[in-house]
């Protein structure tokens, strides 16, 4: 069945739903130019902070800031909160590997930032990382019959595309830019490329240890222990890790994200779904037509998803509310911001 909503029904309807969100950070979102997830490149390593605040209180309180892009567009927190006040669900903030210390309570498996692969190995730590999410999957599932995974990692579509490349698919990728920086993106590739050529790394914890970030272990960890059914929140981000799970010979999971991703021309997005071989759910929440000139911006390309948006606008619907009310549950949540 096919509606305007969502691009297909997976056909699953939670008794016990859970949100959960894996945050960390990368060095590589400090590069100029990279991320468009913060006001200043240095700015983006406090960005999954303030998103866990937000999502898990409503609020940004740590700092004085909005949650928008400099342009006005609600940032996808905004998104994912408004969601978790519609279904009344409280979200597992899980951190994987963070350069500030969380200000809201969280499930931590004590990673630390990704390190710039370009010239080191990023996740030393990755292997560790993968146990520690197989304990926190478990830890989950016996809480829940069904996992919306998402994340938060400033810069991570960078880390993304050098993993889906180290594993052999011919990826492009999204980014939270209107223009995406495909040039820049491309340059540290291939560096990391010739780095991970150079030390061998083939197994898929390894590419992880020498060109991911800390997010991507720990989900593939969570993803591979958790019993219930499960999707992941996300673009391109979480179909690396749905590669990582592929390459390991686990189940891979379906994911759900914004339309906005699958729409982005520079990303490949659907034919990188179809390589890696799992479904994507496309959720379109209609914001061109909400009357919110912010909103309009995804419309063009802005920011196009992050921190469990399209996922959390696509459980909201399985647990059974109408297109209509999640829309409007999301225009009256970023008013406030306006």
């Amino acid at each position: 069945m096919s509606n305007p909503f969502l691009s297909e029904d997976p056909g699953i309807r939670p008794e016990r739903p859970m949100l959960a969100l894996v945050l960390g950070n990368t060095m590589l979102s400090t590069v100029p130019g990279i991320s468009g997830a913060g006001p200043t490149p240095e700015k983006t390593l406090l960005t999954p902070n303030l998103d866990a605040e937000l999502v898990t209180t409503g609020a940004i309180t740590s700092v004085a800031a909005r949650p928008n892009t400099p342009t006005g567009c609600p940032t996808p927190a905004t998104i994912t909160r408004s969601m978790v006040e519609l279904t009344g669900l409280a979200p597992v903030i899980v951190n994987a590997g963070l350069a500030h210390t969380p200000t809201v309570p969280c499930l931590d498996v004590y990673g630390s930032p990704g390190g710039d692969p370009r010239t080191e190995d990023a996740v030393p730590q990755a292997a560790a990382l993968f146990e520690r999410g197989e304990a926190v999957g478990r830890l989950l599932s016996q809480y829940s019959d069904f996992l919306m995974l998402g994340e938060c990692v400033p810069g991570g579509t960078t880390t993304a595309l050098c993993v889906l490349r180290a594993l052999g698919y011919d990826a492009s990728v999204s980014s939270a830019f209107a223009e995406n920086p495909l040039g820049l993106k491309d340059a540290v590739c291939k560096a990391v490329l010739a780095r991970i050529d150079a030390t061998g790394a083939r197994e898929p914890l390894e590419i992880l240890r020498a060109a991911g970030d800390p997010m991507m272990p720990v989900a593939a960890g969570i993803a591979s222990t958790y019993t219930g059914e499960i999707l992941f929140a996300g673009g391109t981000q979480m179909l690396a890790v749905a590669a990582v799970l592929k390459a390991l010979g686990k189940r891979v999971p379906g994911l759900a994200t914004t339309v906005y991703v699958r729409d982005d021309p520079s990303a490949g997005f659907v034919r990188s779904v179809a390589d890696v071989g799992t479904t994507a759910y496309f959720v379109d929440p209609n914001f061109a037509e909400l009357g919110h000139v912010g909103l309009a911006r995804y419309c063009i390309g802005e920011v196009k998803e992050g921190m469990g948006a399209g996922g959390a606008l696509t459980l909201a619907y399985l647990m059974n509310h109408e297109p209509e009310e999640i829309s409007r549950k999301v225009f009256d949540f970023v008013r406030k911001y306006a």
